[in-house]
């Protein structure tokens, strides 16, 4: 069909997808048919339990369930009562890792992004290498992607609200 990344992209660490999505391609299917493509320009690493930034830190929830499922799946959340996140779990089953796809061309913020793209909560649980809607396309490199610290969680501690995990061009 494209050139969709294979499974095992997804399958490594958190500090290895997070950098190696930047350039990437965000295809989406919408109900009428028409697929756009949006290259990935903003991510973040969200690095299990230990991680106070990361939704996983609190345990294992309704909420959280797919963190702990193998990489290559959508985890999708409401923030504001009207916000849909996107982040792509990576790593092994049991171990929580998540990329949040913070910026893609064109569109300013992950708010408008999850608006853009149509997210709504039937994509929480989404597989990547065989869902007909959404998928991460092979995209042209980057030659210098950027880092600095995550936005918005602070409340996270100063170890971890200083990681320099967010990662753009």
């Amino acid at each position: 069909m494209t050139n969709r990344l294979p499974l095992n992209f997804f399958l490594r660490d958190v500090l290895e997808v997070a950098p190696g999505l930047i350039g990437k391609i965000l295809a989406r299917r919408f109900e009428d048919g028409r697929i756009e493509r949006y290259r990935i320009n903003e991510t973040e690493a969200y690095r299990g339990m230990d991680d106070l930034a990361c939704h996983a830190s609190k345990g294992r929830t309704p909420r959280t369930e797919v963190m702990f499922r193998q990489g290559g799946t959508v985890y999708v959340y409401l923030i504001y009562g009207m916000y849909w996140m996107i982040n792509i779990v990576v790593g092994e089953e049991n171990v929580p890792e998540a990329v949040l796809i913070r910026g893609v061309e064109g569109v300013k913020g992950p708010g408008r992004e999850g608006r853009v793209l149509k997210l709504d909560r039937t994509f929480y649980g989404e597989n990547l290498a065989t869902s007909q809607r959404i998928w991460i396309e092979d995209g042209e490199p980057v030659a210098v992607i950027k880092t600095s610290k995550r936005v918005g969680v602070e409340y996270s501690g100063q170890e971890w609200s200083e990681k320099l995990w967010r990662f753009y061009y």
